[in-house]
């Protein structure tokens, strides 16, 4: 998934890759995302998602709560959120997707 960045205002293409990345809410300048995975799962998850993190040089908020995964990514300074931010949010749906099928 790739969305559009340049040639449009800033507020387009967060609107545009937020509509095909559905699940993704805004919350200012970060996106949050709330996913049902047991401990097997989430740990799962996490591990995948350090790598591709790493990667982009990117640090997500994860945290656990009562059986449910809260992702948040977005720039910790209050700038404007950048596509690497919306590939990550894209590549955790890839994941999400792995870690719940059932083998």
């Amino acid at each position: 998934m790739r969305a559009l960045w340049r040639g449009r205002t800033d507020h387009d293409y967060l609107s545009d890759a937020l509509t095909l990345l559905g699940d993704w809410t805004r919350e200012g300048q970060q996106i949050k995302r709330t996913l049902v995975l047991d401990d097997t799962q989430h740990a799962a998850l996490t591990e995948r998602l350090k790598i591709i993190a790493d990667a982009l040089h990117l640090r997500p908020g994860i945290r656990r709560l009562d059986g449910h995964t809260q992702i948040t990514i977005g720039p910790r300074d209050g700038s404007e959120i950048t596509e690497g931010e919306v590939t990550l949010a894209a590549r955790i749906e890839d994941i999400y997707r792995a870690v719940t099928s059932a083998p």
